[in-house]
């Protein structure tokens, strides 16, 4: 009974099970969600990676931020095939950007030829004789 007492009202433990009032190795609460824990914004993801990429352990990086080893290393490959797809965009040059107007422009007149064609068959079938006569 005297068990069950001592607990009744937290027994002088927080629900992690340290002493109340303890804090942890950070200097943080015992189970506060603080800038260590939830949600990382882009910066503190990119300096995560980035000590990860200086040689910083992975597991003790982990560790130290509270998350899994599996987001860290989830940021970094994020983090590497950005930068490999911003380096392998290339500015077109004025030569290529001239030769795409162009395939535009001969696209367009294309669509507009075959629509002519289009029209003149109909008309040649509503009068079979138009296309014989002789234009003065």
């Amino acid at each position: 009974m005297e068990r069950s007492m001592g607990r009744k009202r937290g027994g002088g433990q927080g629900a992690s099970g340290s002493p109340e009032g303890a804090r942890r190795a950070t200097g943080g609460e015992p189970d506060a969600v603080g800038p260590d824990r939830g949600r990382y914004s882009v910066k503190r993801k990119t300096a995560a990676v980035l000590r990860l990429l200086q040689g910083e352990e992975l597991d003790v990086l982990s560790r130290e931020l509270g998350v899994t080893a599996a987001t860290l290393s989830s940021w970094r490959d994020d983090f590497l095939a950005g930068g490999q797809a911003n380096l392998k965009t290339r500015k077109p040059s004025p030569e290529a950007d001239e030769a795409r107007e162009l395939k535009t422009l001969i696209g367009e007149l294309t669509i507009d030829n075959e629509a002519l064609k289009a029209l003149l068959r109909a008309h040649e079938v509503r009068d079979p004789l138009a296309r014989r006569r002789s234009t003065p």
